[in-house]
């Protein structure tokens, strides 16, 4: 993750060739921590390629989240040198494919009818997700890394300086807009937010996760994720970098040098918290809460008390994915392009596959069938089973 001062400095170099450190009370004059090189395991699971396809040039060495869309029947991925496509997650095949004049920045996010982008050039773009072209366009004040997110009726964008937006989806005309105060140093990051059909949820990089109205953008209840501390602003840095996870009636999220903690969705109470930072989102599954943590840690929390039950610490500082969980494994991506599967009973390391040396900056994803889902730094989407070796 790069820095980033509130609005437009994309000027500013990464920290480390492109690479998401940051360390909790270092200065900008330490020796930045060195990641682990990939460790050699006995592997008893195989990662077999079903299909895969290009997107374009991908990230094109932009330090961007394009993070592919999958609704069960479809995926959306686009690339930064202005490639949308349209791709059957059965089989790799490409039902559509437009491509953009504009760079690409952020999305795509989807509905039942539109795919949305937004430009280096800071417009927001609604195309038909049949393929048949442009819809709409608005221009933002400046511009956005998250994904635009949609509930069929509103379409959400958060921008760099803090502002979340709501447009109407049939037009774009601007239905309403809410400002929070991020603090002048952030994490070239921005977490997407959540909408709903009444309540849109929104994280900023002030640590503060923020509930609104649908219908008119009036907050209605906020919550804080990290507490700025120290006397440098690195120090400080509280930023939300994943989205939040949505469980039935509450909400879980992770922050940088802040807290994991279980909100519920309609009053903003706690539910319960634990220490923790990290640059991503949390999953679930088989009971279980996983966390990358920001040091390389992946960490695996008891769903009904909180209470550690492993830690896999053998890809430190490796720029970890959000985990993503398929059947009795947990699956990572790393910065140098291989993807890790660990046990879920016991974190275990069980499998390894190098699949870009660009690198893997998006989270992996669960298909409906229990594929991996893995986009790349390079624009390479493929489809990945695990195998169990007999």
């Amino acid at each position: 993750m790069m820095l980033t001062r509130a609005f437009r400095q994309r000027a500013l170099a990464p920290l480390v060739s492109g690479l998401v450190l940051v360390l909790a009370g270092c200065s900008s004059n330490e020796i930045i921590e060195q990641p682990d090189p990939v460790p050699d395991i006995d592997e008893s699971v195989e990662l077999d390629r079903v299909w895969h396809t290009s997107v374009g040039d991908g990230h094109d060495d932009e330090f961007l989240q394009l993070s592919p869309v999958y609704n069960g029947n479809v995926i959306y991925a686009a690339s930064a040198d202005g490639i949308i496509k349209s791709v059957n997650p059965e089989n790799g095949d490409t039902r559509w494919t437009t491509e953009l004049d504009e760079r690409i920045f952020a999305g795509p996010g989807a509905d039942g009818g539109q795919v949305y982008v937004v430009t280096r050039d800071a417009e927001l773009i609604a195309l038909a997700n049949d393929g048949s072209g442009e819809q709409w366009r608005v221009s933002l004040p400046t511009e956005a890394i998250a994904s635009p997110q949609s509930n069929g009726s509103l379409v959400a964008v958060q921008t760099i300086d803090g502002r979340l937006m709501a447009f109407d989806t049939g037009d774009g005309e601007g239905l309403w807009q809410y400002e929070a105060q991020v603090p002048v140093l952030t994490m070239r990051t921005t977490a997407a937010p959540l909408v709903g059909g009444d309540i849109v949820i929104a994280s900023f990089a002030n640590g503060r996760m923020v509930a609104l109205s649908a219908e008119a953008g009036q907050p209605i209840w906020q919550y804080q994720v990290g507490q700025p501390q120290g006397r440098t602003e690195l120090e400080r840095l509280v930023d939300i970098g994943g989205q939040p996870l949505v469980l039935d009636s509450a909400v879980m999220v992770a922050g940088y040098q802040g807290k994991l903690a279980l909100v519920d969705i309609r009053s903003g109470q706690e539910i319960w918290s634990r220490p923790a930072s990290s640059f991503n989102g949390p999953a679930i599954g088989g009971g279980n809460i996983y966390l990358s943590d920001a040091n390389g840690d992946v960490v695996a929390l008891r769903g009904s008390d909180r209470r550690e039950i492993w830690v896999q610490d053998n890809l430190s500082w490796r720029q970890l994915t959000r985990p993503a969980v398929s059947g009795e494994f947990v699956v990572v991506g790393d910065y140098e392009g291989y993807l890790h599967v660990l046990a879920q009973e016991d974190g275990s390391l069980v499998g390894q596959e190098h699949v870009d040396s660009d690198g893997l900056r998006v989270p992996v994803q669960v298909l409906r069938n229990g594929d991996i889902l893995v986009y790349s730094n390079d624009g390479d989407l493929a489809s990945y089973r695990l195998r169990q070796d007999d």
